[in-house]
């Protein structure tokens, strides 16, 4: 089996190249490693000392975000034919001996994404601040009930992806793609499993550029859920929205008839009343979004389709292509 493992960098000069030299050389299960850093317009010598480490090395002429690189590199790792692609962020907080703990679920059939866990397992939880655990804990949470399963950490950047994933797999978020992989995977159906793995919990060096500012990663990392849950439920997220106003109008315009009933008149509670008709009308808009919108489902399953077909098509090109130059170097 082929594996890549995807490395995406922003001013990561000091721990890339040890990084990709304590990658594995062999690994049970696979007969050919690829590296692919994935230089997010860095400013520093990152993509040299990748390079000289000896990983294949894409780079944005800008900083595009992780969700971007990270979306960058399984394009290649699908025109280079992987067979299982592994991520791992690089800023050498995870061990890269480590990745044949990821893999093996997937050599072995067991699960089709794979995932380093941080607090599934309370022995290996990591030493980080408060608030960041806690933001971690509350995102797992938030995306556990979204997705009617259980997940401990959804915010790792250590994963394992099969081939029929890689191929499935359609993102968004350019900010980034932790969560909205699991979004996007556990609205397919696809088998995800967790593995506890002891990782460090702060960087060596710099301040990472997603969760640096806790604010910031929390209204970005937001509108992504957000947006990810809108597009994959629609019917449920719409039809929320017209419950709440719904219950709204009632409780307010069983007030203002309530009121009516006891007193003969409207007066001063006129405003009840309104206020119940425009709630009970934004309602009913939002309940017409809410089909509207499950209709478009359709075409979006369809497209994902095409884009799966089209991925597969590239995919079996460069298998048969390697197959014809077995020789050949990638």
């Amino acid at each position: 089996m082929f594996l890549v493992i995807l490395i995406p960098c922003f001013n990561e000069e000091n721990t890339i190249r040890e990084l990709i030299l304590s990658i594995p050389k062999s690994i049970k299960g696979i007969t050919k490693i690829e590296i692919i850093v994935i230089d997010d317009g860095s400013s520093d010598h990152t993509a040299s000392r990748a390079e000289e480490a000896g990983a294949f090395v894409i780079s944005h002429f800008r900083n595009m975000g992780v969700g971007a690189a990270f979306n960058t590199g399984v394009e290649k790792a699908i025109e280079r034919g992987a067979d299982i692609v592994v991520n791992i962020d690089g800023d050498g907080q995870f061990d890269p001996g480590d990745i044949s703990c990821l893999i093996q679920p997937i050599i072995d059939g067991e699960a089709e994404f794979v995932t380093a866990s941080r607090f599934m397992d309370k022995n290996l939880e990591p030493e980080m601040p408060v608030l960041k655990k806690w933001g971690n804990k509350r995102i797992s949470s938030l995306i556990s009930f979204l997705t009617k399963q259980q997940f401990h950490d959804v915010s790792c950047g250590f994963r394992a992806y099969s081939k029929e994933v890689l191929l499935k797999l359609n993102l968004m978020g350019k900010f980034t793609y932790t969560q909205e992989t699991f979004l996007d995977l556990a609205f397919k159906e696809v088998k995800i499993l967790e593995v506890p793995i002891k990782v460090k919990g702060e960087r060596e060096y710099g301040q990472s550029r997603v969760a640096g500012n806790l604010w910031k990663y929390a209204i970005n990392a937001s509108k992504i859920i957000f947006r990810s849950f809108r597009d994959y439920q629609p019917f449920k997220f719409f039809f929320g929205i017209s419950i709440g106003f719904f219950v709204l109008s009632f409780f307010l315009g069983t007030f203002f008839v309530g009121f009516y009933l006891v007193t003969g008149h409207f007066h001063p509670h006129k405003w009840a009343g309104f206020t119940s008709g425009f709630l009970l009308l934004f309602s009913l808009l939002f309940l017409l979004t809410a089909l509207q919108a499950d209709m478009f489902v359709r075409i979006r399953q369809n497209q994902e389709k095409l884009l799966y077909l089209e991925r597969k098509k590239i995919f079996n090109n460069m298998h048969a292509k390697n197959s014809s130059n077995p020789d050949e170097q990638t």
